[in-house]
């Protein structure tokens, strides 16, 4: 089959029947019409059609190996440094197309199944199956243009105990039969982004398992069509309500919807299980398989072409109303600009420095994504809002409506009194509702709170990167010279 177009996707998501539970509604059919993911649902398909535009194709997919249809270029498994620019080539015409706002779309999961297929001897470590089981998943996932999403962490009843503990285990996702054809899983998750407009749903390894006997109902990988039969979706409200794109340029767009999924004994058949028991393997998941690198990479694409847009929106409002003469203005288009710059270059390093793994695929060094994602968590993420809402200050309140400027006896007001230096009434509020929804807007403040989160708590994120920093040769350094007898 290979790429699908955006109709074809849309026509596919509309002809399942999940069970999603939405303010107080259940949606079983036809999720791409109903108002709260039909934005999303074509957005996506936008993307699907990027990859059959002729000034896209070639940078969006590549020849599978196996069919020779075209395929998404996301699934290439990269062999040496020219490999991996190939792969951000299509990463980044995505991630610029939604200047970073879509944080699920397809090339993230694609990234980390890439990963794991390359890497089926790890899985076959464990049983011969699930290598086998996991290379044909990705295969079928490739050939028919699938969209994941996946759910990662158990919800948050009790934070003091794992998540195997939580309400004597039965909160968290977990096993409670094996059959001889598969398993039965039940409990939830949380936080699935993207499901409602998904193909599939991966379950793979999350928080770390202690690796006793307690910890086996906890320990596995699989993937399940999102209309499995016992599979549920509560979905949060979403944040594009009813709004046009006039007043809701990024919501209208990008809102992709958060969903916790519940399993109500869902039946899983063996040949979509890839890690069944063994805690120690989960554990090593993401790391020894090389699939935190791929998708580490494919993030830092995303987010630098995000914080290339808020650049562009802080320059286009100082123009706009005339302040970037003004030195403290002046001082934040520099930081910004300083984050672009240190973040292109990070990225940079991390794919010349990169090498191969013991799969034979090149990865770029873990160790200057692990920076780059810490870094952008803790001192970008929210500093980009902030200096929107300084720049803009009160001019994002009181904004009139799109329907304001179509009225006859309100346009000559507006016109007068919301122009700008160098924009005019009209241009200065399609501007300022954009600078609203990247930096207060309820869409702004999931945006934040999402790429704040994104890799887990930042604190044990910064505590994981000092762990597995190499610190000795600078140590070793600074002994050196408080040994030295002399110059």
């Amino acid at each position: 089959m290979g790429i699908r177009t955006g109709a074809q996707y849309l026509e596919q998501l509309n002809a399942r029947t999940p069970h999603i539970e939405i303010d107080g509604a259940l949606v079983t059919r036809c999720v791409a019409e109903h108002p709260a993911f039909r934005d999303g649902a074509r957005m996506y398909a936008r993307l699907f059609d990027l990859q059959h535009d002729p000034a896209y194709r070639d940078r969006l997919t590549m020849v599978s190996p196996t069919t020779g249809e075209r395929v998404s270029a996301s699934f290439l498994e990269p062999r040496n440094l020219a490999d991996l620019e190939r792969r951000r080539t299509a990463i980044e015409t995505w991630a610029r197309y939604a200047n970073g706002f879509l944080g699920r779309s397809g090339d993230s999961m694609n990234s980390v199944l890439t990963a794991l297929a390359a890497a089926k001897n790890w899985f076959a470590s464990a049983d011969p199956r699930f290598g086998e089981r996991i290379a044909a998943y990705v295969e079928m996932a490739r050939e028919r243009d699938l969209l994941a999403a996946h759910a990662l962490i158990p919800p948050q009843v009790n934070r003091s105990v794992s998540g195997s503990e939580q309400l004597g285990g039965q909160v968290a996702a977990h096993v409670v039969e094996e059959r001889a054809d598969g398993i039965i899983v039940r409990g939830a998750r949380m936080l699935a982004t993207l499901a409602p407009i998904a193909d599939e749903l991966l379950v793979f390894p999350s928080t770390v398992l202690r690796g006793g006997p307690e910890d086996a109902p906890y320990a596995y990988a699989f993937a399940t069509p999102m209309d499995a039969p016992g599979l549920t979706l509560l979905c949060r409200t979403s944040l594009s309500p009813g709004g046009g794109f006039a007043d809701q340029p990024l919501a209208k767009r990008f809102d992709e919807m958060d969903a916790v999924v519940v399993f109500d004994d869902v039946f899983v058949p063996n040949e979509r299980v890839f890690l069944l028991g063994h805690p120690e393997l989960c554990n090593e998941f993401y790391g020894s398989t090389g699939a935190a690198q791929l998708m580490t990479h494919q993030v830092i694409n995303r987010t630098l072409a995000k914080t290339e847009f808020y650049l562009g929106l802080a320059s286009e409002i100082a123009s706009a109303i005339g302040i970037e003469q003004y030195q403290h203005i002046q001082v934040d288009l520099a930081e910004l600009i300083g984050y672009v710059e240190i973040e292109r270059a990070m990225l940079r390093t991390a794919e010349v420095d990169g090498a191969q793994n013991e799969w034979g695929v090149y990865l770029p060094r873990w160790s200057t994504l692990n920076a780059a994602r810490n870094w952008y968590a803790r001192f970008v993420a929210k500093r980009l809002p902030e200096i929107i809402q300084k720049f803009s200050a009160s001019g994002l309140m009181g904004l009139p409506g799109s329907a304001d400027l179509a009225s006859e006896a309100v346009r000559p007001h507006l016109d007068l009194y919301l122009q700008g230096a160098t924009v005019t009434a009209e241009e200065r509020i399609r501007l300022f509702k954009l600078a609203l929804d990247a930096s207060v807007s309820g869409f702004a403040g999931r945006e934040t709170l999402f790429e704040h989160f994104f890799f887990g708590d930042p604190v044990r994120m910064a505590g994981a990167l000092v762990k597995s920093y190499d610190r000795e040769p600078m140590r070793a350094r600074v002994r050196e010279l408080l040994d030295r007898p002399g110059y």
